[in-house]
């Protein structure tokens, strides 16, 4: 039984079966990190609060469990908003926990001016959680810190804050048990309706987002498509749902011409875990196909950017399974699986027409990441590549930024995906991207963390020096100063090296990277095109 609030937070965490977490300390939250050394939880120390949640987000997508960022009052609180608002657009489960100012010092709306005060923190957290609250009574803590962690758990997945008066956390309690009220499940599907859309369907085609991802549906889905001999495009957050062999599997987004096809072919789609956003559809500029089947935890959320003819609420593995269970097998799976082959060849040809550097480093990434490794994308024209056209093994092996596509998540969000423990974690990052959070270095020496970063060095922000020069403008605040990596990195004492693009030595230094022990980094300087999967390239005309 707890003896201060501190204790009861933690015993809280413990019951979610947090092993890790990342935080900053700060004069607030000093507690916490006494009651987890206590309780054998690893709080990682960061040097910036954003990366505490970065950090925490990047776990929660590698393990598909709980991340934890504990920082401090006001800037401590309101310097994670960025990452939490990216970890709210992905679907990523974590919970921000912060401290507030004593309750002994607040006057509700009154500003007093007390160190740290900010006039609702809870506030600023709104619009970018699943829920913010502020614990009133230390007895509560146990029991809100229970009902926080299983809110971002809950589907669909995303953020939480709870705030934390600093002075609860010294205060004695007695532990108040929460009530278990288990929200109710979703109402039975309607299955029937479904199969009459797909029985009249002779070209369907699967979808597929993070939601199946996050539910573990991709056994499902695989089974669904070869009964249905139908195609499989997937949003960069369901990339690796399907084995990049898989014979129904499209090689990339709808971003590419003839992958987007698919869509504009099909007289079924059938949505799974997806609310097909505007990234994923070029701003919704694909039509609305003939007959659309929604598979969605959120009926709202399936129908708020196309209509559905029918949707099935539920989990999208549970749902999937029960309709790949009630459709007959059809034939023509040998005959997709020759398109599909034909398709890869295609984009395979597209990439290195298009920007033979990228070609190489995909390959390269194909031929040498370890099969338990977690790449990171950061939003950087290599990231852009990767996100789009890396064979992604499998499931929550890809992380991407794009929910709010957070410039500098891929370095500190590596941290949380290293820390995990199922392997190494590689970030393929920019030089301007890097700099948001290069002392995250320390970090990943002091804790020892298996993380790669590939930086890639093109002297400033590539991507928007291209847009820059598409419009014919001069290219401003752009161009950057630039250290040397190599020494920086060594500064940390961290092992690096630096090659001139993504051939042979790019490969050589790549291999020796993955095998060493704890955080690397190659700086590779070369300068690439974005590729059709970026906004101003997309191929679709505007409406």
């Amino acid at each position: 039984m707890a003896d201060d609030g501190a204790t009861a937070l933690v015993d809280a965490l413990r019951e979610l079966g947090v092993e890790i977490a990342f935080g900053l300390p700060g004069v607030h939250n000093l507690p916490v990190w006494e009651a987890c050394a206590q309780a054998g939880i690893r709080l990682v120390g960061v040097r910036h609060e954003q990366a505490a949640a970065y950090a925490a987000d990047g776990y929660a997508r590698a393990t598909g469990r709980l991340g934890v960022a504990v920082v401090t009052t006001g800037p401590g609180a309101a310097n994670t908003l960025g990452a939490t608002g990216e970890a709210m657009t992905s679907g990523a489960p974590v919970l921000v926990i912060a401290t507030d100012i004593p309750t002994t010092l607040r006057r509700p709306g009154v500003y007093r001016g007390v160190l740290h005060e900010t006039r609702d923190q809870a506030a600023m957290f709104a619009p970018v959680t699943k829920a913010a609250t502020t614990t009133a009574a230390a007895a509560d803590l146990y029991a809100e810190v229970l009902e926080a962690g299983q809110a971002a758990l809950r589907a669909p997945t995303g953020p939480v804050y709870l705030g934390v008066p600093t002075d609860l956390l010294r205060a004695a309690v007695t532990l108040r048990t929460p009530v278990e009220t288990p929200p109710p499940g979703p109402p039975e599907p309607d299955l029937d309706a479904a199969l009459a859309l797909i029985e009249r369907a002779e070209r369907p085609l699967l979808w597929v987002g993070g939601g199946a991802v996050r539910a573990g549906a991709g056994d499902a889905v695989g089974a669904l498509a070869e009964r249905l001999a139908a195609p499989v495009v997937t949003t960069y957050h369901g990339r690796g749902v399907l084995p990049p062999e898989h014979p129904c599997l499209a090689p990339a987004t709808t971003h590419v011409p003839v992958v987007g096809a698919l869509w504009d072919d099909a007289d079924l789609v059938i949505a799974i875990g997806s609310d097909l956003d505007g990234m994923t559809t070029q701003n919704w500029r694909m039509p609305q196909p003939p007959a659309l089947l929604a598979i969605n935890v959120d009926a709202d959320d399936a129908g708020k950017n196309y209509r559905p003819d029918h949707v099935l609420v539920g989990d999208a593995r549970a749902v999937t399974e029960r309709l790949a269970a009630a459709v007959p097998q059809r034939d023509g799976l040998d005959v997709l699986a020759v398109q599909i082959r034909s398709l890869r060849d295609q984009v395979t040809a597209l990439v290195r027409e298009e920007e033979p550097q990228a070609a190489l480093l995909l390959h390269t990434l194909d031929r040498l990441l370890p099969a338990d490794a977690t790449l990171l994308a950061d939003m950087c024209i290599a990231g852009y590549w990767a996100a789009g056209f890396h064979r992604v093994r499998g499931p929550r092996r890809l992380a991407y930024p794009m929910g709010w596509g957070t410039l500098g998540f891929a370095f500190p969000a590596a941290l949380g995906a290293a820390a995990a423990g199922s392997g190494r974690a590689v970030a393929v990052v920019g030089d301007g991207g890097f700099l948001f959070a290069c002392g995250e270095l320390a970090t990943a020496v002091q804790e020892r963390l298996p993380v790669t970063v590939v930086l890639v060095d093109d002297g400033g922000y590539g991507m928007l020096r291209f847009d820059q020069v598409q419009a014919g403008v001069p290219t401003r605040g752009v161009d950057l100063v630039t250290p040397d990596f190599v020494a920086l990195a060594g500064a940390f004492g961290v092992p690096a090296q630096a090659v001139d693009g993504f051939g042979e030595a790019f490969e050589e230094a790549f291999a020796k990277a993955l095998a060493t022990d704890g955080p690397s980094l190659v700086a590779v300087r070369a300068a690439l095109t974005p590729p059709p999967s970026t906004s101003p390239r997309w191929y679709r005309a505007a409406g």
